[in-house]
């Protein structure tokens, strides 16, 4: 049996994106998508909104939620759980110490761009995750910078988010938690599947990015999104093999952000290479 057309990432207000839950769903059926996954970061808030929607659009939507952990010196490795309880007290629980922790270090970033010299003030988000593209927008969007901006030519947030706010660039702030096991071990205890998202967005040696899957295999992990916007054809395929040779799941996604983003824009933008994804009860 063929798998469903499938975009298993996905992100709305609730965490980074652009559209509301039940637009994201709507744009994702409108691109012919019939099994989705919302996976707002640290959080499921907006789960129960996209089910409502995709029941109405006769779409079938996973339960999910992105999170966002600690490798060694790797700082933002993301594990995606899918099909778990979102209503489970214990993961809402680990949840809200997951955004403590990322709120907390937003402050750290948005008070290293003003010891900098930028000007900015954090958006409330009531509670929301604020992640590093809220920061960026904010920095980016504050008359007092428009200068500095243009004398630097950074061309919108992203750019900014890339000049001051990754790992090694003058703001960047690690978070605390959770290490990957702890992200697996969460997501496990909600019934779920965890996924480790994008591997060559975090790594680019081939050698490495196989060790690292044996290694986060040893830890539970269940599969591996093999098949995504910015994975190489050569990359898709050395994902695919090597989880086929354990046993794990492959996904994949075009990691929506919204219609405007300038690089995770439009769903199933994603190539299987050849390959079948095994995706499992995800399905």
């Amino acid at each position: 049996m063929s798998a469903p057309a499938f975009d298993l990432q996905s992100h709305s207000t609730c965490s980074d994106g652009a559209l509301a839950p039940a637009e994201v769903v709507a744009s994702a059926h409108g691109a012919g998508v019939e099994l989705l996954a919302l996976t707002d970061h640290d959080t499921i808030d907006g789960v129960d909104e996209a089910m409502t929607a995709a029941l109405s659009l006769r779409l079938r939507l996973v339960p999910a939620s992105e999170l966002s952990a600690l490798d060694g010196d790797r700082e933002d490795v993301h594990v995606l759980g899918y099909a778990i309880d979102h209503h489970a007290p214990a993961l809402a629980d680990a949840l809200e110490q997951f955004r403590a922790d990322r709120l907390a270090r937003g402050h750290r970033m948005a008070d290293a761009l003003r010891e900098l010299g930028w000007e900015l003030e954090l958006p409330d988000r009531g509670g929301r995750p604020v992640g590093r593209p809220h920061i960026a927008a904010a920095a980016f969007s504050h008359p007092a910078n428009a200068r500095r901006i243009a004398d630097e030519g950074l061309a919108n947030p992203s750019e900014l988010l890339e000049a001051y706010l990754v790992p090694g660039r003058p703001a960047y702030r690690r978070r605390t938690r959770p290490s990957v096991a702890e992200a697996i071990e969460v997501i496990h205890s909600a019934g779920g599947l965890a996924v480790w998202a994008h591997p060559f967005w975090d790594l680019a040696d081939d050698a490495e990015v196989l060790a690292t899957i044996d290694r986060f295999a040893a830890l539970g992990l269940d599969g591996v999104e093999a098949f995504y916007v910015t994975h190489r054809c050569g990359q898709a395929r050395l994902l695919a093999d090597r989880c086929e040779d354990r046993g794990l799941l492959t996904t994949g996604s075009a990691d929506f952000h919204g219609p405007d983003h300038p690089l995770l824009s439009a769903f199933r933008a994603f190539d299987l290479c050849g390959r079948r994804p095994r995706l499992g009860p995800i399905a």
